[in-house]
């Protein structure tokens, strides 16, 4: 797996909460296995503990977020400093699934936690230091609050998904439109 693709598991982590929603899809451990099998992990070993130390992990990947499009880069690379120290990876060359060798960040003797926050803070670093702090985005489309990696040519995205860009464009043509039969 190349390197930078755990940066989605950061943004899958974080996508698990919508705040401006109230919902919260990391509440018991079928949760932590569903997030795990989403990126393509067998979920094994998911314990009760793992829960609010995801959770945990999920709040500190979301400040990272928040403080990058917020121009707080320092405070951004400090938060993802940290959780590097703390859940450190345990590169390992594999071979499955008919794959050429390749490297893997995560021990499997880990818990499912640990591995998770190491591959998804190592990740989100690799994104972090080829693209730039500033492609951490977070959807500009209220009332949603999802994460995302700007990986785009001109550093122009906004939303965190064609339908969330959709659902904005739709909304301010017709604000346009009800202003203008105002007038």
């Amino acid at each position: 797996m190349e390197l930078a693709a755990y940066a989605d598991y950061a943004v899958r982590l974080v996508n698990t909460e919508a705040p401006g929603r109230g919902t919260d899809d990391l509440r018991t451990t079928a949760d932590i296995a569903r997030l795990l099998d989403a990126v393509g992990r067998p979920p094994s070993r998911v314990t009760e503990s793992d829960v609010p130390r995801l959770r945990a992990v999920r709040a500190r990947l979301r400040a990272v977020f928040s403080d990058a499009v917020a121009g707080r880069h320092d405070d951004a690379v400090a938060t993802l400093n940290g959780l590097l120290a703390e859940y450190p990876v345990h590169p390992r060359v594999t071979g499955h699934d008919g794959k050429p060798w390749h490297i893997h960040l995560a021990d499997d003797q880990s818990g499912a936690a640990e591995s998770f926050a190491a591959v998804a803070g190592m990740g989100l670093a690799v994104r972090m230091t080829s693209l730039g702090v500033d492609r951490l985005g977070v959807c500009d489309a209220a009332p949603c609050r999802n994460v995302f990696v700007d990986g785009s040519a001109n550093r122009s995205r906004r939303y965190c998904s064609d339908r969330c860009s959709t659902r904005a464009n739709v909304a301010q043509f017709r604000a346009r439109r009800k202003a203008r039969a105002a007038d």
